[in-house]
C-alpha cells in the first residue's frame, strides 16, 4: 500500500489560534511579572473592583477550577491585595474585597495589560487590526461562542501561572 501525502485546503486555524494565544498568554505573563501579578491574579482584582461578587463568580469569569481561585485569592491574600469577606446578603458565600493597595496594583496592572493588547494591534497594518478585533469577537460571540460535546474531552491549553 502507498501512502499519499494529505493535502490541506484550509488555513489551519487551529494551529493560529493556539499559537497567537499562547505567544500571548507568556507576553502577558512576563509583562505582569514584572509587578508580582499573575493573569489570574490581575483578572481577580479587576472584576472584583466592578462590582461585589463571590469566589465563584469570579472563578467563572476567570475561567477557573475551584482549586486554582483558592490558590490566586491565596496569593492576593499574603500580598494584601485582596481579602476574603461574608457575604451581606448570603452568610455561606465569600466574597473577595479588594484592598486600596490592591486597588492601585489592579489599575497598573490594567495599563500594562492595555498595553500589551495595544502592541499587537499596532504591529498590524493599516485597518487590520480593526478587522481582526471585530472578526475575533464576531467568532466569540457566534460561531465558536460554546464549545461542543465531544467523545473524549479536549484538553485546554496551559495557562501559565507565573
Amino acid at each position: 500500500m502507498i501512502a499519499m501525502a494529505v493535502t490541506c485546503t484550509e488555513p489551519d486555524l487551529s494551529f493560529l489560534l493556539d499559537h497567537t494565544g499562547h505567544v500571548l498568554r507568556t507576553r502577558m505573563a512576563a509583562a505582569l511579572a514584572d509587578i508580582g501579578l499573575t493573569a489570574r491574579m490581575h483578572c481577580v482584582l479587576v472584576h472584583a473592583l466592578q462590582e461585589e461578587r463571590t469566589q465563584i463568580q469570579l472563578a467563572e469569569l476567570g475561567d477557573m477550577d475551584k482549586t486554582t481561585m483558592v490558590v490566586t485569592v491565596d496569593a492576593l491574600e499574603k500580598a494584601g491585595l485582596a481579602e476574603r469577606r461574608p457575604s451581606r446578603t448570603d452568610r455561606r458565600a465569600r466574597i473577595i474585597v479588594v484592598t486600596e493597595k490592591g486597588a492601585q496594583v489592579a489599575r497598573r496592572s490594567q495599563e500594562i495589560v492595555d498595553g500589551v493588547h495595544r502592541a499587537i494591534l499596532d504591529s498590524l497594518p493599516g485597518d487590520e487590526a480593526e478587522v481582526l478585533v471585530r472578526a475575533m469577537r464576531r467568532l466569540t460571540e457566534g460561531h465558536l461562542a460554546t464549545p461542543v460535546e465531544a467523545p473524549q474531552a479536549a484538553r485546554r491549553a496551559r495557562q501559565s501561572t507565573k
